[in-house]
């Protein structure tokens, strides 16, 4: 028993010894590797990110950063006694690393400071069920390069011919012609306004009786069915605006940082 107990004694004050590490200092370091402390403020960012990643924090996971910490003590500690801390390549990288910290510490601060509210949020949902109209159109069309050709296509409509069956033949636009025209389901606005205005004077079942011209070329429109519009409800599309909104706050302040700067 006496053995033992000195065995551990001298296992206690070796260790002690070879860390020379106070209880103060323990209070505030996970460890000191060759005289310079590894400060608890450091273990703890790492858990968080490591949690943020998914790790549950545990004894486990918090022995492993400390393990961890120290190793990169002791690597870092050997490429500054090597010199390589002063090699021009080195230092662009560190003075990059320590931009990306900051900067990712002032976008948050600023997403902290600069939240988007739900008054925001509602906000731009009214605006963007303003733009979207109160109906929405199932439409086919037929693009083509010229005027004589869409009038061809038109009296071939009034022969009988299927309108799904030209636009296969005839269209120009790769997104619709091998599907008949078929354009699906859009608010009027989501078109150019000549098409826009052409496509809201047809009935059901109705094609324009004279060629459309657009900025693309010329048109035949046919509408297949029309209804009232169908908006999602704001709690289905609130995380998009949330981060939709998020991002242009972020991009204004950054551009007016750089706006302010002086820059030669």
């Amino acid at each position: 028993m006496a053995l033992k107990l000195a065995r551990t004694a001298l296992a206690l004050g070796a260790a002690v010894s070879l860390t020379a590490v106070s209880l103060p200092a323990l209070a505030q370091n996970v460890a000191v590797v060759n005289g310079t402390p590894v400060p608890v403020a450091r273990a703890n960012a790492m858990v968080r990110e490591m949690v943020r990643q998914g790790q549950p924090n545990s004894p486990q996971l918090q022995q492993q950063v400390r393990e961890e910490l120290v190793k990169r003590e002791v690597l870092a500690q050997a490429a500054v006694s090597k010199g390589i801390a002063t090699q021009p390549d080195v230092k662009a990288q560190l003075k990059l690393a320590e931009q990306g910290v900051l900067i990712r510490a002032l976008i948050a601060d600023f997403e902290k400071t600069s939240p988007v509210t739900d008054a925001e949020v509602q906000a731009r949902y009214d605006q963007l069920k303003k733009q979207f109209g109160d109906k929405e159109y199932h439409a086919r069309h037929i693009l083509v390069p010229s005027e004589d050709t869409a009038k061809e296509i038109i009296a071939k409509l009034k022969g009988g011919a299927k309108f799904a069956d030209l636009a296969k033949q005839y269209s120009k636009d790769p997104g619709s012609a091998q599907n008949g025209g078929d354009l699906d389901w859009s608010p009027a606005n989501a078109y150019v306004p000549e098409f826009a205005d052409a496509l809201q004077k047809l009935q059901k079942g109705q094609y324009s009786q004279t060629p459309v011209k657009t900025q693309f070329g010329y048109h035949v429109i046919e509408l297949d069915d029309s209804r009232d519009a169908q908006i999602p409800p704001l709690s289905d599309v609130k995380p998009q605006l949330v981060q939709q909104m998020r991002e242009e706050k972020l991009q204004g302040f950054i551009e007016g940082l750089e706006k302010n700067a002086k820059i030669q």
